[in-house]
């Protein structure tokens, strides 16, 4: 499944606007758990194993779940690298690895890392922002760790494109009841 996915675009223009195309209205615990159960749900129907974390900015775990047995210890500090890129520069980590071409070297040259400061960070697919309409900045990041860059990255897309598909067509019982009250 995970190689059918289409290649991830490396234009940062075109990464930039498909970032802000999922902005959300307001994001919450329950807005975590669809996004992470779609997630999961994907990458265990490819029999893939990852893990998914998705936090608010204030470090407040929403959602986090390995996908399938296999993970190891070194898949949550990659969780950790990918979500301090995203909640740093405000782009997704693909965006990142693209504006660099993917060296470490050069991105941590440019922005002036630290010997210490250069293993805080990752430059590869997996970590995705969280814009919420109205606020300023990352509010959150999704993160998935233990793929390829492009393959995390497209996962995370395509389920963001599921999501949104999913809240356009939802028609919650309340507000039929509250259509019908009027």
């Amino acid at each position: 499944m995970l190689d059918q996915l289409p290649s991830p675009t490396r234009s940062l223009s075109g990464l930039s606007r498909e970032e802000k195309t999922f902005t959300f209205a307001h994001f919450t615990c329950e807005h975590a758990w669809v996004v992470g159960n779609i997630l999961r749900n994907a990458l265990r129907t490819a029999d893939v194993a990852a893990i998914i974390h998705i936090s608010l900015s204030s470090n407040q775990t929403l959602f986090h779940s390995p996908s399938l047995p296999g993970m190891v210890p070194d898949n949550e500090i990659w969780v950790a690298r990918k979500r301090a890129t995203v909640l740093r520069w405000g782009h997704s980590t693909w965006y990142m690895a693209c504006m660099f071409g993917g060296e470490d070297r050069k991105f941590a040259d440019y922005y002036g890392l630290g010997t210490s400061e250069r293993g805080k960070y990752a430059i590869e697919g997996g970590g995705y922002p969280i814009f919420v309409k109205g606020v300023e900045g990352v509010v959150g990041a999704i993160v998935v760790a233990g793929l390829d860059g492009d393959q995390a990255h497209q996962v995370v897309v395509k389920a963001m494109e599921e999501y949104k598909e999913l809240r356009d067509g939802f028609r919650s019982p309340m507000r039929n009841i509250l259509t019908a009250l009027k």
